[in-house]
């Protein structure tokens, strides 16, 4: 099997596992151990060995590892960083409501920028975490949660109560997004109905449960589409595409010099703004230690920064084949071109033509193809990890990504191809 084939089958069931943030972070960790990187807390003293593998996670949905370098630990890092994060649903408190029929919706709240039409009338499930009683109030029982069956749809509105709904069909986030999850008998008890459902599906009290973050995911398995199979169908390819990437070019990788890092953070789609965030210090605390740790003091860790580069993954916009209208007018990325490099003159990218140019000599090198992504001039951008972790450390560093169609909806396209350049892309960023 070539290794296109052997990255998208790793992919799709890495995409399959991933169904929110808690489990993307829970299924890289599994992976890493069964390379030999062992976990660290950030509360324990660190020993770290040249050579050594390693990886410590935040609030169960950030994760951060690296191989550490056995020359001067002046020497730099080479750092990837990606997000686990995406748009969706997730449940509010307190969220079974009764309806006519004896029917149980769930109340929920919107998570980022989903695109929410595309939610309507799918099977949806629940994931996420809970926390359980124990003998430290400071340190509750972590437990992981899946429904594997469709437990939960959104019915859209039927056209003949809304002749006018393929005209454009405003929605209420609190309204018309509600999923509903089953009915109940006549004598049935709607109130903590979730609640002894987590409990039946972890095997304990329902007492015990103090809390949860559950998230709506689609139960649709990811897929290849397309004549020749060329597209990846799947939630939540942004991001986790990159970090899928991420993850297995730093497996795979060889560089004995640098330490090689891969960071990836949580709710880079509501701003990065938390401990688990790329606005948060963690990155920056974690090489301190790296360097610390290897015998190095503050000013060893200034001359490795000056010293490192960082690839910030993120996906791009591909050019829509029905939307051509929508790109730049000279700057148009493919599906299958190549790792897209993202530009910004407003500095929403932290990539400059230093960082553009570094990041294409390692396309070069690795013998893929690249492209630039550049906003049409008359539509806003949003930005990503890149510019937000340079506030925090001045790195040199490039944000690019896979370009993608459908971005934020509950499906999103990529290409085959394009995930396998991104991989050799970044064996090379780690390798040379």
């Amino acid at each position: 099997m070539d290794k296109t084939a052997i990255y998208t089958d790793d992919l799709l069931e890495f995409l399959n596992r991933s169904v929110v943030n808690f489990f993307a972070v829970d299924t890289v960790r599994r992976r890493l151990e069964q390379e030999g990187f062992r976990r660290l807390e950030a509360r324990d003293h660190w020993d770290l060995q040249p050579g050594g593998r390693y990886y410590l996670t935040q609030n169960d949905t950030a994760l951060f590892a690296f191989i550490v370098g056995e020359s001067d630990p002046a020497r730099g890092f080479r750092i990837i960083s990606a997000h686990t994060d995406s748009p969706g649903f997730r449940v509010k408190p307190s969220a079974e409501m009764l309806c006519p029929g004896n029917v149980v919706k769930l109340n929920t709240e919107v998570y980022g920028g989903p695109i929410l039409y595309t939610w309507f009338n799918r099977p949806l499930s629940l994931a996420g975490r809970v926390l359980l009683r124990s003998c430290d109030p400071f340190r509750p029982v972590t437990r992981l949660v899946k429904f594997d069956r469709p437990l939960l749809t959104i019915p859209h509105l039927a056209i003949h109560f809304n002749r006018s709904v393929n005209e454009g069909n405003p929605l209420s986030k609190q309204k018309d997004m509600l999923p509903v999850l089953g009915i109940v008998d006549d004598g049935g008890k709607a109130d903590g109905m979730l609640c002894r459902m987590v409990a039946q599906q972890l095997g304990v009290d329902p007492d015990d449960i103090l809390d949860f973050d559950l998230s709506l995911f689609d139960t649709t398995p990811a897929t290849l589409e397309g004549v020749d199979r060329e597209f990846i169908s799947s939630g939540r390819l942004d991001d986790l595409g990159m970090v899928h990437a991420a993850m297995t070019a730093l497996i795979e990788s060889e560089n004995t010099e640098v330490t090689r890092i891969i960071a990836l953070f949580d709710n880079e789609e509501t701003g990065s703004g938390t401990k688990q965030g790329a606005a948060s210090p963690i990155l920056a605390d974690a090489m301190r230690r790296i360097v610390y740790s290897l015998g190095g003091d503050e000013e060893t860790y200034l001359r490795a920064v000056a010293d490192s580069f960082m690839v910030s993954a993120d996906n791009a916009h591909a050019t829509h084949p029905n939307y051509v209208e929508k790109q730049d007018p000279t700057n148009h990325p493919v599906l299958g071109g190549g790792p897209v490099i993202k530009i910004n003159a407003n500095c929403k990218y932290m990539t400059d033509a230093d960082s553009a140019a570094v990041f294409r000599s390692i396309c070069e090198r690795a013998e893929v193809p690249y492209q630039y992504f550049v906003n049409h001039s008359d539509v806003a951008g949003g930005s990503t990890l890149g510019n937000i972790l340079t506030s925090q450390i001045p790195l040199r560093g490039v944000d690019m990504g896979a370009g993608i169609w459908s971005m934020h909806s509950v499906r999103e396209t990529a290409s085959v191809d394009d995930h396998t350049f991104i991989i050799r892309a970044f064996i090379e960023f780690f390798s040379c």
